[in-house]
C-alpha cells in the first residue's frame, strides 16, 4: 500500500513538473497562466458531428464551466473531407487542468450526463480518432483573450523550430517585440502556447481572430509592410528560428465559447 501511495504521488508530481518547468524558468506563477488543451477530431461521417456537439453540450461544456474553464469549438473553413473539428479547453492553470482530468474520471454529474455518448455502440462511433496539443500560455499573454461579438474568421498558425534553442528565441520574439505589433496593426490574438505535448515539437501555436477573410488579408499586410516588421526579422538573434509554419482557417461551432 505505501509503495502504490509513492508511486502513485511521483507520477502526479512528475506530471505537474513537466507542465509547471516553463513557468518557473521565466518567473510567471504557474496559477497565473492558462493552460491550453486542443483536440482536433477527426470523423469518418458529418452525423458523428452533432453527434459530438450534443455531448459537450450536455456533458462536457457543464462540468469544464463548473470548474472555470472555457470552451472553444470551431469547423474548417474550407469544408475539406474528412471533416475535422478543433476544440479549445482553455483551463485557468496547469493545477485546475490536472484536478480537472481527475474529476472527470469520477464526477457522477458528469458521467450521467454523458451516458448516451459512451453507450453507443462500436459499429458507430462518432469520430475515427483525435489527437491532443497541451499548450503553456506565452509570459506576454499569459491568459486567452475573448474575441468580439462580430468575429466570423479564426486563424491557427504552429511555427515548427529545428531545435529548442531556435524555438525559445523564437518566443522571446514574439514576447519582446512581436505581440506588441499584432495589436497595433489589427491581428487580434486569442491564445499564444508553447506546446508541451504534441507531434510537431519543438513548436509554439496560437490563434488569431478577425471579422472576415477581409480584415484577415489587410491586416497581416499592415503587419509585413510595417517599419516594425522589417525591423525585428533582420535581428541575427531571431536568424533561424521558424523551419515550419501551418495555418488553418476555422469558424466557430454555434456551441463555442469563444
Amino acid at each position: 500500500m505505501e509503495r502504490r501511495s509513492f508511486l502513485k504521488k511521483s507520477a502526479a508530481f512528475a506530471g505537474t513538473a513537466v507542465v509547471s518547468s516553463n513557468l518557473s524558468a521565466r518567473n510567471i506563477p504557474a496559477e497565473e497562466k492558462n493552460l491550453y488543451e486542443l483536440k482536433v477530431y477527426q470523423f469518418a461521417r458529418r452525423g458523428g458531428i452533432s453527434q459530438l456537439k450534443e455531448y459537450y453540450t450536455q456533458a462536457v461544456i457543464p462540468f469544464l464551466n463548473s470548474r472555470g474553464a472555457t470552451v472553444g469549438a470551431f469547423g474548417e473553413y474550407s469544408m475539406e473531407e474528412p471533416p475535422r473539428v478543433y476544440i479549445l479547453h482553455i483551463h485557468k492553470s496547469p493545477s485546475d487542468y490536472w484536478n480537472t482530468v481527475q474529476e472527470m474520471k469520477t464526477s457522477k454529474t458528469y458521467l450521467e450526463a454523458a451516458k448516451s455518448y459512451f453507450d453507443l455502440p462500436a459499429n458507430q462511433p462518432v469520430f475515427e480518432r483525435h489527437e491532443t496539443f497541451l499548450m503553456d500560455a506565452f509570459k506576454s499573454i499569459p491568459q486567452f483573450k475573448m474575441p468580439a461579438k462580430n468575429r466570423g474568421l479564426f486563424e491557427l498558425r504552429t511555427y515548427e523550430s529545428y531545435n529548442e534553442d531556435a524555438f525559445r528565441r523564437k518566443v522571446k520574439m514574439f514576447d519582446t517585440e512581436e505581440l506588441p505589433l499584432f495589436e497595433k496593426v489589427g491581428l487580434h490574438p486569442v491564445f499564444f502556447g508553447e506546446i508541451l505535448a504534441g507531434r510537431f515539437m519543438p513548436a509554439l501555436m496560437y490563434m488569431l481572430w478577425f471579422k472576415g477573410m477581409e480584415e484577415r488579408d489587410a491586416n497581416w499586410d499592415k503587419f509585413r509592410e510595417s517599419d516594425e516588421w522589417n525591423v525585428m526579422r533582420v535581428k541575427e538573434e531571431y536568424a533561424d528560428t521558424v523551419s515550419k509554419v501551418k495555418k488553418i482557417f476555422l469558424t466557430p461551432l454555434e456551441f463555442s465559447q469563444v
